[in-house]
């Protein structure tokens, strides 16, 4: 979660958690993502353009649905909370993620979320 969402903040957040080599990072034309490096492709929803396939195989790889999709689910996730304060939404959306990212729901995954991992005791230092 960030306050605003200008130039140099989601550059800021990007150069940080995307890795430069080897990813390609896809969005909308929204001003603040002009000059993302390495890779960067983009739709112009202005011209009504939502995905476009660059290299014609008849995969329209350049898209933003993934991002926009995972936000709607997040606010579908949250909606039953019937409102979360800002002080604990960092909590909802790191429950959300674990449990998006896991695909899953496992007992192993409850535990991680539910209990603190046992300390690492190096009894052979």
């Amino acid at each position: 979660m960030v306050s605003h969402s200008d130039k140099a903040t989601c550059q800021g957040i990007l150069a940080e958690a995307v890795p430069s080599e080897g990813t390609v990072v896809y969005s909308d034309e929204y001003r603040s993502y002009h000059g993302i490096e390495p890779q960067h492709a983009t739709v112009n929803h202005g011209q009504h353009e939502w995905a476009r396939d660059d290299d014609g195989d008849g995969v329209r790889e350049v898209h933003c649905n993934t991002c926009e999709g995972a936000g709607a689910a997040l606010r579908t996730f949250l909606r039953v909370f019937r409102g979360v304060h800002k002080a604990y939404l960092q909590f909802y959306i790191a429950t959300y993620e674990a449990l998006a990212n896991a695909k899953q729901v496992t007992p192993a995954l409850i535990s991680r979320m539910c209990w603190r991992p046992p300390p690492v005791r190096e009894y052979w230092i």
